[in-house]
């Protein structure tokens, strides 16, 4: 939103650009200590990042977004770097099939 590169918030946030590329896609976890430090750099409380997630309950969610965070679970449970790249990949084709048949 802010109009950030990758590799800019890297350098705002102290780590490599293939970290911060690694946070972004959910390859690795951030911290608690990490994420106050992103607050901070980007001038926003801690809290912004889990905004409205206390008014929505599991049993307020769709059949389409508990699927959605059950694969999200799952595909973050993925150790190989490789599979979690196959299954990516995969979900692209299949997004831009879906698109094309429209």
């Amino acid at each position: 939103m802010l109009g950030l590169s990758q590799q800019q918030m890297a350098d705002l946030i102290g780590v490599t650009y293939q970290q911060a590329h690694k946070y972004e896609r959910g390859i690795n976890r951030i911290s608690a200590g990490r994420l106050h430090e992103i607050a901070q750099v980007l001038g926003i409380p801690v809290g912004y990042f889990f905004e409205g997630l206390e008014s929505r309950r599991a049993s307020d969610l769709t059949a389409r977004q508990r699927m959605c965070l059950e694969l999200a679970r799952n595909f973050s449970s993925i150790s190989n770097e490789r599979h979690q790249e196959a299954l990516s990949q995969l979900a692209r084709v299949l997004a831009a099939e879906a698109t094309l048949s429209a």
